[in-house]
């Protein structure tokens, strides 16, 4: 575990940069051989405002990386935050409740707050209103959702007490497990409902893009599924009645364009149409 943590301490930007590129070209092949659903789509085209999206993100995250380590370096130079205040414990223990624990505020809490604040909901809606979701839209988020989710992150270090090297440990893990989950790839269900019980598994994130009410607004974690489970966020829906996109905004092609991306956010609250029982 030393190894692991002098690693990401100093984890130079092009590594970060190979585990992005690196993880798209991986689940994009991995949808070639293993597709769960077989989309009638132009692969690359339905791909470009989503990488666009994504190199956003890395923008505005490179930007204001420099928050994120100086409160990192402070929470450890003044041993602050709640990991720092438990019992002395081992330094595996000491990782994996700073990553649980980020993942609680820089993933589930950002994620619920977003879908039951209705501006914000209008911002993450964006990400919400794929029709084809696959690995690219792991990172499809509005520009002003970036910052947003940069501001839990950046609470959540500053509570939980993270030093950088569990941050930047916890970042590189959130990155994979996205793009994991959003995949159009098919695993087995007995594989998949096993996974589920401890990480947010692609069956269980999938139900979260189905486009009608209850369904959308569940299952909310990104790395752990245990937070769903505790706080009733948790839902099952068989893969096969998944429907993607939103009911309230469901053009396709309004949906696909980058110009109407962009507008999205801005054009106004619209209730959903009614709660599907299934």
């Amino acid at each position: 575990m030393e190894t692991i943590v002098t690693y990401f301490k100093t984890i130079p930007s092009s590594h970060r940069s190979i585990i992005l590129v690196g993880g798209i070209t991986f689940f994009w092949l991995l949808e070639g051989a293993i597709p769960l659903f077989k989309f009638n789509y132009k692969k690359w085209k339905h791909a470009l405002p989503n990488l666009f999206f994504t190199l956003t993100t890395v923008v505005i995250n490179f930007a204001l990386a420099f928050l994120l380590l100086n409160t990192a370096d402070w929470v450890a130079a003044n041993n602050f935050g709640l990991i720092n205040w438990l019992p002395k414990m081992s330094l595996w223990l000491y990782v994996v409740l700073g990553v649980l624990f980020l993942d609680f505020f820089g993933a589930y809490l950002s994620h619920f707050v977003e879908h039951k604040v209705k501006p914000l909901w209008m911002v993450h809606l964006v990400h919400h209103s794929d029709h084809k979701v696959d690995t690219t839209t792991a990172n499809r988020h509005h520009p002003i959702e970036s910052v947003i989710r940069f501001a839990f992150t950046l609470l959540g270090v500053f509570l939980v007490g993270t030093p950088i090297a569990i941050v930047m440990l916890y970042q590189s893990m959130s990155l994979i497990f996205t793009q994991f989950t959003h995949a159009n790839i098919k695993i087995s269900p007995k594989i998949d409902k096993l996974l589920s019980y401890l990480i947010v598994s692609p069956d269980m994130h999938k139900v979260h893009h189905h486009n009608m009410l209850p369904y959308t607004d569940s299952n909310y974690g990104n790395i752990f599924s245990i937070w769903d489970r505790i706080f009733g966020t948790y839902m099952k829906l068989d893969r096969e009645k998944i429907v993607y996109g939103v009911d309230t905004f469901p053009n396709e092609a309004t949906n696909s364009s980058l110009k109407e991306l962009l507008k999205q956010p801005f054009q106004g609250y619209r209730k959903p149409t009614g709660i599907e029982k299934m």
